[in-house]
């Protein structure tokens, strides 16, 4: 008999279709309040669950007894109780690496976009505001040359430091719990405290993991230590940083801008302050979403699900640190 799982986001048809050679499949393309009751239902016999997004804590675990892996199709897994699993027995998955490249091109576009302004002056064009020459008022400033920090020095850290290095000329510091030698050499990238890495960097990037420690990293203190000229760009997780303490420093001029793919609260609210401000980019949670990275993921998870569920060794899983 083939093992139950349940694939709770929308799969490409061939990958869904390999898990099904394996699985005795139920799947749903989103959770909502029609299709709730059917998941709880099926969450009694399954043996592995796929997606992302999920809270998966003890109420959840106590629905289903018989789990033995859980696959986020996804980097990051702040919405998975590692403990609680660790506890019970049972493996935990994510999609490292696989999205590290796409994911740092979407950190140099809004890093550009910020720099230039280009959504701006590209509005201003369309609403018939360009009648003469583009005077002063309209200038951005240059990413090559700059200082760009790096908060979470992981694969994708290192991804934007070569970028920054070889591309674009930059000098790269960066902020991580252990050092990385190997990006020192590799990117001439530099180790230093958070404190300095915020007074000296002209791009500060945030690219940490959402733990307890990294809940709020980044608020109306380490705000107060960047440059007045800073952009200021989170690509990690909205709670990484107090939102609050960012518009607070947008609005007082405390800092130049932000390219935003993250929030703490998403999608954000229509009357939120961020889309007021002209000096503020973003993106709806996108940094992976390329038809190329997206199936990468999705066949990593797959094959994490039905590793774990025929014997084998899933390739990602996650190791809950101490």
């Amino acid at each position: 008999m083939k093992p139950k799982a349940i694939v709770y986001r929308k799969m490409d048809p061939g990958i869904l279709e390999d898990i099904r050679n394996y699985c005795d499949v139920t799947s749903f393309d989103k959770l909502d309040d029609d299709s709730l009751p059917a998941f709880r239902a099926a969450l009694a016999d399954a043996e592995g669950l796929l997606g992302s997004g999920l809270r998966v804590d003890r109420e959840l675990l106590e629905m289903a007894p018989r789990l033995r892996i859980v696959c986020n199709n996804s980097v990051g897994y702040d919405n998975l109780d590692l403990q609680e699993l660790e506890r019970r027995g049972i493996m935990a998955s994510n999609t490292p690496e696989v999205l590290n490249e796409t994911v740092a091109d979407a950190v140099f576009g809004l890093i550009l976009a910020a720099a230039r302004r280009i959504p701006e002056l590209d509005r201003a064009i369309r609403e018939g505001r360009w009648t003469e020459h583009a005077g002063s008022s309209w200038f951005g400033v240059d990413v090559h040359g700059k200082t760009l920090g790096i908060i979470g020095m992981g694969g994708i850290g290192a991804s934007i430091a070569r970028r920054a290095k070889f591309g674009f000329g930059m000098k790269v510091m960066y902020h991580n719990r252990s050092r990385k030698p190997e990006y020192e050499a590799a990117y001439e990238t530099i180790y230093g405290s958070l404190d300095d890495l915020l007074r000296e960097s002209d791009y500060v990037v945030i690219m940490t993991p959402l733990t307890p420690q990294t809940r709020h990293l980044i608020g109306e203190r380490e705000f107060g230590l960047m440059k007045r000229s800073a952009i200021f760009i989170n690509a990690s997780r909205g709670a990484t940083i107090d939102e609050e303490a960012l518009i607070r420093a947008l609005q007082t001029g405390l800092i130049r801008g932000a390219g935003l793919d993250v929030f703490e609260q998403e999608p954000i609210q229509p009357d939120h302050p961020f889309l007021t401000m002209d000096q503020v980019m973003m993106l709806p949670h996108m940094g992976s979403a390329t038809r190329e990275t997206r199936y990468k993921m999705a066949r990593l998870a797959a094959d994490n699900l039905i590793a774990g569920l025929t014997g084998g060794h899933p390739p990602s899983l996650i190791r809950r640190k101490p």
